[in-house]
């Protein structure tokens, strides 16, 4: 869901779907005067009017199913979990005290669905484009709604004894944790701004280490979240220095006793940011094309998955 999104994101296809039919909506157009009457929809939105003047029908059937699979996911994401889980209850499967967590996760994706929405509408109004602060609301809420769903699993899956206690590493982890959720977010920012179309060299970013009119907006806050160059070096600097604590975590890790599953989750741990890094550094050479765009998204949740995993083992050992 998460990856189709940025597909979405990235093939400018997010804005071709100008209602919202949450039950409704469920069968895209099935004649000719439907297409028709739906491509008429989208010559009102200033995505149509200021960039894509020149499409046709069929251009514009090439970005609208992209979204309308992106959005009939989301349905049927809450199909698959709502069927099972009344399913569960009604047979004695899940026990009376552990609903609010799973009714927590299906309120949550409903909620996700009309933040969706809420972003769409930025659009089309009267910038071609979705507000950064929403698609970064966006993509953070998806990775809180998967995080919840992974530590219930994990919880079901390796569940702690009576006598547990928190493993020396915890507090470390839980910092690495953090530092990485904050690299999630400002990437959420480069994408929202289009960031990663200027300054495609690496390290330098043009002819310098520190570009130019990184605190040219006013007041200085505004910058960490609207200045485009402010914005990359941001997240450059981030990711580089999330990289070099991963790889001392790791390192420091070797020396220390610990549970028999939290090990290889370590090693790939640094893996894992090894590829990201060169995906982000490819990513942003090649000016962002779909692929590798898509791919550094898709990682990004990788890693965060393991340093999840690895926060779990060491929770209660």
């Amino acid at each position: 869901m998460v990856v189709l999104g940025g597909v979405t994101r990235l093939t400018g296809s997010g804005l071709s779907m100008v209602d919202w039919r949450p039950l409704m909506g469920v069968l895209p157009p099935m004649s000719d005067s439907e297409w028709q009457r739906v491509f008429e929809m989208y010559q009102q939105t200033p995505e149509f009017q200021k960039v894509n003047s020149t499409f046709s029908l069929h251009d514009f059937k090439g970005i609208f199913w992209l979204e309308y699979l992106h959005r009939l996911l989301g349905r049927t994401i809450g199909l698959v979990f709502l069927l099972p889980f009344v399913f569960f209850v009604a047979r004695g499967y899940i026990s009376r005290q552990a609903w609010p967590k799973y009714l927590l996760m299906f309120a949550l994706g409903g909620l996700q669905g009309l933040l969706g929405w809420y972003m769409v509408k930025s659009g089309l109004v009267d910038r071609p484009h979705v507000s950064h602060y929403r698609l970064t609301a966006h993509l953070v809420a998806a990775f809180l709604i998967y995080a919840c769903m992974f530590w219930v699993a994990m919880s079901l899956l390796f569940p702690a004894r009576p006598n547990a206690a928190k493993h020396p590493l915890y507090a470390r982890t839980l910092g690495l944790f953090t530092l990485i959720c904050i690299t999630v977010v400002s990437g959420g920012f480069v994408a929202g701004l289009k960031a990663g179309k200027i300054y495609n060299t690496f390290p330098l970013m043009g002819d310098s280490l520190v570009p130019p009119g990184l605190l040219a907006l006013d007041p200085a806050w505004r910058n960490l979240f609207e200045n485009s160059a402010t914005v990359q070096f941001d997240h450059r600097w981030l990711a580089i220095t999330t990289f070099v604590v991963i790889l001392i975590y790791w390192y420091r890790s070797r020396k220390v006793q610990m549970p028999s599953r939290t090990r290889p989750a370590v090693n790939a741990l640094l893996h894992t940011a090894v590829l990201q890094v060169l995906l982000g550094i490819s990513t942003l050479l090649f000016a962002v094309p779909v692929f590798l765009g898509s791919a550094h998204q898709a990682v990004a949740m990788l890693l965060f998955t393991v340093i999840l995993y690895v926060l779990h083992s060491l929770r209660r050992v």
